[in-house]
């Protein structure tokens, strides 16, 4: 069984379950993916498998990646995942939701939305200087970033402001609540991490053997 597709964030809503309670839930169009490549221990030093997702046009391939999908569809994006038996799988193999269960637990990663630059109140939840005492422009300041001559500079990772996310972000244990393998869509409890539109992996939660 493939470890987990991917899929681009549609947006939230809210459904109900069997007891009336509201459940917020974030809808997902995963899949369909498309197997492209098997790679065992023999012919790349590991097992996995390297998926295609979302139709692209021939012409906004290069010609390397229009030679890869040979005798495949052209699929803009290709992400891989490591599996125990990758003799299971073949090349053109299809691939949708119904490989997750609701109840079942997944981890989603995505680009986080970008904030810009943003000082440290914002960016690490700083509480700012004293409101009273005369001061007058320390309100969202950082306050002191360093010793004095005994360190003699700022030590590596403070904490400062700078770009504020933009970044890769897994946000594991979501619960599926629904699959609908007939409109490719995943309902996740909970929000995951991007904008609409965004591109998520969502990956099985990996259990020990």
């Amino acid at each position: 069984m493939a470890n987990g597709l991917i899929g681009r964030k549609i947006g939230m809503t809210q459904i109900f379950d069997e007891e009336g309670h509201t459940v917020p839930v974030t809808v997902v169009e995963a899949g369909p993916c498309y197997v492209t490549q098997v790679k065992t221990v023999a012919s790349d030093g590991y097992d996995a498998i390297q998926l295609g997702f979302e139709a692209a046009q021939p012409r906004k391939l290069k010609q390397p990646q229009r030679g890869h999908l040979k005798d495949l569809p052209f699929l803009r994006h290709l992400r891989e995942w490591r599996v125990r038996t990758p003799a299971e799988y073949e090349v053109g193999q299809k691939l949708d939701v119904s490989i997750f269960a609701p109840g079942e637990r997944v981890s989603v990663t995505g680009t986080s939305k970008g904030k810009g630059f943003q000082g440290v109140v914002k960016r690490h939840g700083f509480r700012g200087g004293p409101r009273t005492h005369g001061q007058s422009d320390r309100l969202r300041a950082p306050g002191s970033i360093g010793s004095g001559t005994t360190l003699s500079r700022v030590q590596k990772g403070r904490r400062m402001p700078g770009r504020m996310g933009g970044g890769r972000v897994t946000v594991p244990n979501l619960l599926v609540v629904r699959a609908d393998p007939e409109r490719n869509l995943l309902l996740l409890r909970g929000a995951v991490p991007g904008p609409r539109e965004g591109l998520l992996l969502i990956s099985k939660r990996q259990r020990n053997a």
